[in-house]
This record gives structure tokens, sequence and C-alpha cells, in this order.
């Protein structure tokens, strides 16, 4: 990974986010989002607005990183990037909804990403359930954490933009790699905060019904889990393999196998590949 004071990672390559325009820009028409923070390093975007939500910290708190140094993905497996070279930002929301429907909101959130994604770059990507988006060859962009404190949902998004091939495992790619060419993160930024209001909004006002709230349409859409033969990995090590049918009123991944069917939560579950 190049040291990111090496002259290969200039601004002109992997310029800083301008806060202040970001902040004018997305909270003068909305009525979700309330502060805009972007801030040079954190340990955890997640972590830290977790504990804003301990004090009170309203919804429609955005947090952005430009270098996250402690990143944890699902399962709290370890998510790094180098500075400036993705988006990793973290929403603060207070859903009053059903407790069962909040394991909708990754759901959500990977399709107002994947939204943006194609609106700002024409990258057409895909979601995995439970917190993927992936590219149209199957390789990672992003991943997504949503993690409960009370009442409050601190939603994470960790986006690729412009990481190079050599700073990505095998299974990840960027939308450099996949546009070969530059892309500016700020448009990408608040194509998917505007996509997630809208679509966040929209889901609470219908009480976290996915079905009156159009979210379930527009998920098996995006989908790239929902109609294929899947090999699900359990904690305790076993494997499940049938066809995954659809996911249920609470987000859940509804899997026939031979035995029957299967109804999965994410925290049921480490890994979801094809079968």
């Amino acid at each position: 990974m190049p040291d990111a004071s090496s002259p290969r990672w200039s601004d002109l390559q992997r310029p800083p986010l301008d806060a202040a325009a970001l902040a004018a820009a997305l909270t003068r028409d909305s009525s979700l989002w309330r502060t805009v923070d972007v801030v040079p390093e954190a340990g955890s975007t997640n972590a830290d607005l977790i504990a804003a939500a301990g004090q009170d910290a309203p919804e429609g708190t955005v947090l952005v990183a430009e270098h996250q140094v402690a990143g944890r993905g699902r399962l709290d497996r370890v998510w790094t990037s180098p500075p400036r070279a993705g988006l990793t930002v973290s929403v603060l929301l207070r859903p009053d909804v059903p407790a069962a429907r909040k394991g909708w909101l990754p759901l959500l959130t990977g399709v107002a990403l994947a939204e943006a994604v194609g609106e700002s770059t024409g990258v057409l990507a895909s979601v995995k359930w439970p917190n993927d988006l992936l590219a149209r060859d199957g390789r990672k962009l992003a991943g997504i954490l949503a993690e409960s404190s009370g009442a409050a949902v601190v939603v994470g998004t960790g986006l690729n933009v412009s990481t190079t091939a050599a700073e990505l495992p095998e299974t990840g790619t960027s939308l450099a790699e996949v546009t070969g060419g530059t892309v500016d993160r700020a448009p990408v930024l608040l194509a998917f905060l505007r996509a997630l209001e809208r679509r966040y909004l929209r889901w609470v006002e219908h009480l976290g019904d996915p079905i009156g709230s159009g979210l379930a349409a527009d998920y098996l859409r995006w989908s790239s889990t929902v109609g294929s033969t899947v090999e699900v990995h359990l904690p305790d090590g076993s494997l499940l393999h049938g066809v995954a049918e659809a996911v249920d009123w609470d987000g859940r991944l509804v899997v026939r196998t031979e035995a029957g069917t299967v109804d999965l939560a994410s925290g049921d579950v480490r890994h979801v590949r094809p079968g």
C-alpha cells in the first residue's frame, strides 16, 4: 500500500472533500440531514457516531472520514482503505418503526448506494445480501454495516473509489478500476445521501413496511442474491446449500434447501457465496 505522503497520491489525484460545500449542498433542502462533518482521520466512523448517539446527537448526523484507521465490517472484520481513496461515511438514524423491520436498513442503504453509483458514475452494480455492493464481475465495491444503540441505528458505508488493484484484495474492486478513469468522490457522496434520504423517509412513513414503501420490489431488482443458488457459511462452520428465494418482511434471506426452507438473519451467517 503506498505511503499517504507519496507524490504518487497528490491532491490532484485524490483531492480532499470540501466539508463546507458538501454541508451546504446537502442540508439546504433536506428534511433529514442536519450536519455533515468531514474529519481527516477517525478510528471508526460508526463507533464515533454510536458514542454521539449516546450523547443525544440528532437524527440526520453525518460523519465522513478521509482516512479510517480502525474500520470494522460485519462480524468485526477489519476494513481499511488508503487516505482519500474511498468514501467512508456513517449516518445516525432514529427510525420509528417496529424493531424487527430495522433489519431492512442495510438493505435499503445498499439500494440507495447502487442507485447513486449508477447515477453519478454510470457503473452498474448489484446488492449482495446482506451488506455488499458488487460490480458486474462479482467483485466487491462497498460494504455496509448497521449497528443499533438504543433507539438509534448507525449505518456505515465504505465504498472503494480510486483504490487501485494493488491496494485491493483479489475479491475487491473500485469505481476507478471499473470505469478506467478518475472519479470525483463528492458527487457520489451527495447522490448517495440524497438517495438514502428519499428511501429512508418513505420507508419510515410506511412504518418500516418493505412492501408498502416499495423497498422490497426495488431491492429484488438490484439483488444479485435472490433467485440464485447459494452456499451459506454458518458461524459453527457448517454449510447450507440451496436457492435464495426471497427476503422476508424482516430483511431475512429465505433459502430453500433439500431439508426445507430456512430464514436467515445477517447475524446468523458468516458468508453467503454463489453456489
